[in-house]
């Protein structure tokens, strides 16, 4: 799990913006609509590697789950 005093320092790599977490999945963004993974409890940052969501309901699924 990360650690909450890393995940409030962490953003988004590209708009810079707070990220979500996902179970101990995904840091999500939910205004670029893309997920990055997390590794062996470190994030993967890189903007290359994120999942862009294009479904409404995969997106609205990851809001549910994510913790603010």
């Amino acid at each position: 799990m990360i650690d909450e005093r890393l995940r409030s320092l962490l953003v988004c790599p590209e708009d810079r913006g707070p990220l979500l977490l996902v179970g101990n999945e995904f840091l999500y963004n939910p205004r670029l609509r893309r997920a990055y993974r997390i590794e062996a409890d470190v994030p993967v940052l890189l903007i290359s590697e994120a999942v862009t969501i294009t479904d409404d309901a995969e997106h609205q699924g990851l809001l549910d789950r994510a913790e603010s």
